[in-house]
This record gives structure tokens, C-alpha cells and sequence, in this order.
């Protein structure tokens, strides 16, 4: 058998060696069993050169060996800046983690100050274009009032987290960011890792239902006003997208593209490219939202406008308050479907919050419908929008959210 896996083994190496420097079938048999062979003049200085390149093994061997847990040095606020009042319930202390990219997130880790032994975790992210000083880091202090271990984190490319461009997104990446906290939190000394869940929010509901699928470490999942961005931004909200709407779409990326690697720099577009009567609309100043409403504004566009840009939900290194994605961004999400493997979640519990009144409702009752097992849950808020419950702390059922977690990670 030894002899056999080491005839085997030069047989192979021959049969590089033959395929890349153009060796007779003769003369590959010849190397394979040991038989020396002479080449000619012209092609000897391509077989040692082969036999350098086939034979050694340190540098793989220094490439399995890298490194994955040595974060960048991040520029992080000192200071007490989010949106809500600091709780005095909790601990809070800022951190920083890498994800399998190896690009540095920024978090903030909230404990409960009467907690003891090991605790269940939550990892909490959301919405799509925010940071952790708003509605996620609100329901992580939220969620460690009631007694478990939770971070708010900063996705990659955005906040005071690493990675560039900037203002990017990619579903694959910033699914695996969950993935990610879920590594850090299981570092903790006082988590128990094996009861870890995720929160997600908005278009971060969408990537956290993902990365459950996917992360088995994940024990429960819960989301808020749920968007799969995959869904709405290759198919348009609602799926108003026609055939020839997404060809508009994709053709316009690939124009921006181009003018991107002629440019040599990034610029800013929307991250939901709208059709409005078969024309492209793109964004002139680069701003997802206005500084000032107009009266014709549409409906859900002045629920945005009445979080972001106002002191209600403004904040600096926020994308949607401050700025726009990279207009190319779309790229990643117009292909990919996040919600192509919900049924894998099952039989780990799910619970989904949505509003009576949010534009994003269908997308939960969708996701309701496609998850397998009885062990999920869908809450309706009665009268509440898609914004009442990125921050209304009397409309958001942190009651049943807080019960659910209870229930599940133990």
C-alpha cells in the first residue's frame, strides 16, 4: 500500500510536470516510476523549474497557519454619542472584532450590571445604512436591561468599522458580520456560547435570517421590520421591477462601473435604483435624503426623513442621515436571493415584528410563509410604520422580544 500511495503520488507530480512544460506520455511514465530521465536541451532548465514549483510546501503551509484574529487599530468615540439616554442598568464598553475577511468591526458590548455566571448573547444589527448609535444599539441596551450579554456592531465598510470603499455593502459580507460577533461573543467569559441569537433590523432582518440559516451556532433568531435586501433591490420594492427595469438597472451599473475604474474613485448613488415610467432616476446630489422635506413628499420617504435627518434618529456616520451608498454597491444583491434557504433555520425558533401600517409587512409575511416547523412567530404591530419601531420604545414589543429570547437561549 505504501509503495502504491508513493507511485501514486509521483504520478501525480508527473503528471503536472507533463501537462505544464509539454513532456511525452513516455517521458511523464518515465518521471512517475523513478526512471531518470534526460531531457533535451531546450526544455531542462522547464522541468527543474517545474520540479521547484510542484515540490515544496512551507509556503502553504505558512498560508493555513495565517492569522484571523488580529483586528486593525480603529478610530473610536470616547464619548457617550447615541441616539437614546444611557441606561444605568447596564455596563457598556466599546470593542472591536474581525470577521473571516478579515476586516475590522466596531461594536458596543452592553452586560447587565446584576448579571452573574454565564449568560445568553445577542448579536443586533440594523437598519440597512444606520450605525450602532442608533435603533440597533438601542435594542442591544434594550435587550441587557432584561439580562443578557448583547453587541451592537457597525457592519463592514460603515460606522467606525473597517473596510473599503466606504458606504459599500455586500449580502455575503455582511451576513458573515454576524457570524463574526457570534465569534466574539463566544470569547467572552461570561457568555455561554452555546446560547447565542441574533436581532436584526430592516434590511439587517433579512442578513440575520441568513447568516441563522447558514451558522448553526445560532439558537434563536428574532427581526424588526424585516427588508430582504436582495429582494428589494434587485426586484425594486414591492417587486415592481419588469424585465426590462432590471436591465435598465444592470446596464446602468455597468456604465457607473466603467466610469468608476476610469475615474479611479468611488461615487454615490442609490442603493434601490428606482424605475419611475420606464426611466432610470439616479441621484444628483448625494444624498439619499433631502435637508429639508418637501410637501409633496412621498409617505414613507418622510418617515425616513423624520428619523435620519432630524434629531430624532440623526447621526454623523450614519449613510442615510449624512450621505449615500457607492453606486455600484447594488452589484452584489441584484443575483443574490438571502432568503433562498429559510427553511434550513427550522426547528431553531424564529419570531418576526412587523407594523400594521409598514411598507415592509409583506416581506415578513412572506418570510413567515417560507419558513418550515411550527417554531415560529409573526407580531403584528397594531397602527405602527416601518420607523415607529426603529426607536418608539412604547410601540416596539420589547415585552415579547425579551420573552422569546428568554424562552429559547437557556
Amino acid at each position: 500500500m505504501k509503495l502504491r500511495k508513493s507511485f501514486l503520488k509521483k504520478a501525480v507530480i508527473a503528471a503536472v510536470v507533463a501537462s505544464v512544460y509539454g513532456m511525452s506520455g513516455g517521458q511523464s511514465s518515465a518521471l512517475a516510476a523513478g526512471v531518470e530521465y534526460v531531457p533535451i536541451a531546450s526544455n531542462a532548465a522547464h522541468v527543474a523549474e517545474a520540479q521547484q514549483h510542484v515540490m515544496p510546501t512551507v509556503d502553504a503551509q505558512d498560508k493555513i497557519n495565517s492569522p484571523m484574529n488580529q483586528p486593525e487599530a480603529l478610530k473610536l468615540e470616547a464619548k457617550w454619542d447615541k441616539i437614546f439616554p444611557k441606561s444605568d442598568k447596564v455596563n457598556h464598553r466599546k470593542v472591536t472584532f474581525v470577521n473571516r475577511y478579515g476586516i475590522t468591526l466596531a461594536g458596543d458590548l452592553y452586560t447587565p450590571k446584576n448579571g452573574t455566571g454565564k449568560m445568553a448573547a445577542i448579536a443586533v444589527a440594523g437598519p440597512f445604512g444606520a450605525v450602532k448609535e442608533q435603533t440597533s444599539g438601542l435594542y442591544a441596551q434594550s435587550l441587557a436591561e432584561q439580562g443578557f450579554v448583547t453587541i451592537a456592531f457597525d457592519p463592514s465598510y460603515t460606522g467606525e468599522s473597517g473596510g473599503t470603499p466606504r458606504n459599500m455593502a455586500s449580502p455575503d459580507i455582511n451576513t458573515e458580520d454576524f457570524s463574526a460577533a457570534i465569534d466574539f461573543l463566544g470569547t467572552l467569559d461570561n457568555v455561554d456560547r452555546d446560547n447565542i441569537g441574533l436581532m436584526g433590523i430592516c434590511g439587517f432582518g433579512g442578513m440575520a435570517l441568513s447568516d441563522a440559516a447558514m451558522d448553526k451556532r445560532v439558537k434563536a433568531v428574532a427581526t424588526s421590520v424585516l427588508y430582504d435586501m436582495s429582494r428589494s433591490i434587485g426586484q425594486g420594492l414591492n417587486d415592481y421591477y419588469t424585465a426590462a427595469d432590471r436591465d435598465k438597472v444592470l446596464q446602468y451599473l455597468a456604465d457607473k462601473r466603467w466610469e468608476m475604474v476610469d475615474r479611479g474613485t468611488t461615487a454615490l448613488g442609490y442603493h434601490e435604483v428606482p424605475i419611475i415610467d420606464g426611466q432610470l432616476i439616479t441621484l444628483e446630489d448625494g444624498h439619499l435624503l433631502p435637508e429639508v422635506a418637501s410637501s409633496d413628499m412621498d409617505p414613507v420617504g418622510k418617515q425616513f426623513f423624520d428619523f435620519y435627518r432630524t434629531g430624532r434618529g440623526y447621526h454623523p456616520r450614519s449613510i442615510n442621515s449624512t450621505t449615500a451608498w457607492v453606486d455600484i454597491m447594488p452589484y452584489g444583491f441584484m443575483n443574490f436571493s438571502m432568503s433562498g434557504h429559510l427553511d434550513e433555520i427550522a426547528p431553531r425558533p424564529v419570531l418576526l415584528v412587523t407594523g400594521e401600517n409598514a411598507h415592509s409587512r409583506y416581506m415578513s409575511e412572506d418570510v413567515m410563509k417560507a419558513l418550515t416547523g411550527d417554531n415560529k412567530e409573526l407580531i403584528v404591530v397594531p397602527g405602527a410604520t416601518h420607523v415607529d419601531l426603529y426607536d418608539k420604545t412604547d410601540v416596539i414589543p420589547f415585552k415579547e422580544i425579551t420573552e422569546f429570547f428568554h424562552k429559547n437561549l437557556k
